[in-house]
């Protein structure tokens, strides 16, 4: 069942979900660039898939009620990263899947911010990976342009980090 509404329409086939809750799993979906969600609590089965214009939220047992979705829905990205950057900054990619931070623990200061000088040896943050703490290094050298991810955010492997404008 789809109830119209183009971009950002939304279907809900199943046992009664508050739309509070459907939009949290959206909100979480957008937040991570996920294109597709299952969930399974009990005889809940919920399923949500997200493409160009539309998300499409399935649940079971079979019973519906149409629900709205937020008003903008990015499709998902054909590749981690989007938008092209000026071509003078120089990208710190993501060498593996995981969770972002930027300092070496809650209390500590940043690695590096914006405006931070960096040589290819500088360590400008850390990657958590199946419980392992990955130092990442600018491999370049100059000054710190962006930082483009949050810290304690997941990281998909070669999302951009930061960018750095070279000395």
């Amino acid at each position: 069942m789809n109830s119209g509404g183009g971009a950002g329409s939304a279907i809900l086939e199943g046992k009664r979900m508050e739309i509070d809750q459907i939009r949290k799993l959206i909100e979480l979906m957008v937040a991570n660039d996920l294109s597709e969600l299952d969930i399974s609590d009990g005889e809940t089965k919920v399923k949500l898939k997200r493409g160009p214009g539309e998300l499409h939220v399935v649940s079971s047992p079979v019973a519906s009620v149409a629900a709205p979705a937020p008003e903008a829905v990015a499709p998902p990205a054909a590749e981690p990263e989007e938008v092209s950057p000026p071509e003078e900054l120089v990208e710190i990619r993501s060498p593996m899947v995981g969770t972002f931070y930027t300092a070496p623990s809650p209390d500590s200061e940043d690695f590096v911010s914006v405006g931070s000088p960096v040589a290819e040896d500088t360590v400008v943050s850390i990657v958590e990976a199946m419980k392992v703490m990955n130092e990442i290094k600018a491999e370049c050298t100059g000054t710190v342009a962006e930082v483009c991810v949050a810290n304690a955010q997941p990281v998909e492997f070669g999302q951009v980090l930061f960018r750095v404008r070279p000395a």
